[in-house]
């Protein structure tokens, strides 16, 4: 069953409190045992926040597809705002990996809480219709970058990846950055905010882009493509604390997703599938997602240019020490 991590959160929040600046970590998954019947190894489980984005059909589709079965794992996705709110989970033990922005790990790296890179798990489209956008209502007014200045603009995770492309790209098209005000709402709840005027425009990924957009909304701006093309999306997140202590449990969710995300790339149509069985949507709507580039290859130099891209705007005031941050395994 699914688990919010919405209540996990605010047990964990207190731990994340009282941990400071420690190195805290996930307690080890319980250790995989032998099946009584049939005397074969038992799946360890484990717990994986994530959004719920287009972007999770990959994880969705590889788990129905028994590709972390073949690894010896049992995996629980527990549904997360954004990679920052999964931290406190992940140093409580709540959960054992997270799949998030680049941003809340960077943050952790910073306060020195012993959060950790594993690898890449999804990235933004160097051309073309890119998987996220800035869109607006169609008698909004704002149709580019410039018109976001002074605006209320929604973002799922403030002081992360999108305000910071988003402010760059206001900037390179004439506008003042400084005067936009960034508003924290979660993705599936953008369209309500845009139709009840609490936000001019929202930064949002498929399927709420294309919905939006195909309602006869203004697709304003792909910041990611507009800033760094090609810059990592999602990456998947552990604690030191359980790369350490356990370190064969890290190295086979890793390689099962190395797995996963090579297979979603070759089966775009199953990954299509999953995201119409776990979100509800209509198969019409899910054929016109556009999908990322699913890889596990972190694009480190990319996250170098949008972690100076923050400290330039102001969203971060000390550069993180990526070489232990970004451990691919």
């Amino acid at each position: 069953m699914k688990k919010s991590l919405a209540t996990l959160g605010l047990l964990a929040a207190a731990a994340l409190a009282l941990a400071g600046c420690t190195d805290s970590g996930a307690s080890p998954s319980p250790a995989a045992t032998d099946d009584a019947a049939g005397g074969d190894e038992a799946l360890t489980p484990v717990r994986v926040a994530a959004l719920p984005i287009a972007e999770t059909g990959a994880l969705w589709g590889a788990i129905d597809e028994g590709i972390f079965e073949e690894h010896g794992l049992e995996v629980e996705v527990v549904p997360a705002q954004g990679g920052a709110q999964a931290i406190p989970a992940l140093l409580s033990g709540d959960i054992q990996f997270a799949i998030g922005q680049p941003f809340g790990p960077i943050r952790a790296d910073l306060q020195d809480l012993g959060i950790v890179v594993i690898g890449n798990y999804a990235s933004s489209l160097a051309e073309g219709k890119d998987v996220n956008a800035v869109v607006s209502l169609a008698d909004s007014g704002i149709t580019t970058p410039a018109d976001l200045a002074g605006k209320r603009v929604s973002v799922n995770s403030l002081g992360a990846a999108g305000d910071v492309t988003i402010m760059k790209a206001v900037q390179d098209d004439g506008g003042d950055p400084t005067t936009i005000e960034f508003v924290e709402v979660a993705f599936p709840d953008a369209q309500a905010q845009l139709d009840a005027g609490n936000i001019d425009a929202a930064w949002v990924p498929d399927p709420f882009m294309s919905q939006i957009v195909g309602a006869g909304g203004n697709l304003v701006v792909h910041p990611y493509q507009a800033t760094i093309p090609g810059l990592p999306l999602l990456v998947d997140i552990t604690t030191q604390q359980l790369l350490d202590s356990d370190p064969e449990l890290v190295s086979e969710f890793a390689a099962a997703m190395t797995e996963a995300l090579d297979w979603a790339a070759a089966n775009e149509d199953a990954v299509r599938a999953a995201i119409v069985a776990n979100m509800g949507i209509p198969e019409a709507a899910a054929d016109s997602i556009t999908l990322p580039e699913f890889t596990s290859e972190v694009d480190v130099a990319a996250i170098e240019e949008l972690v100076g891209l923050a400290i330039e705007f102001g969203v971060l005031d000390a550069e993180p020490d990526l070489d232990t941050l970004i451990q691919p395994q």
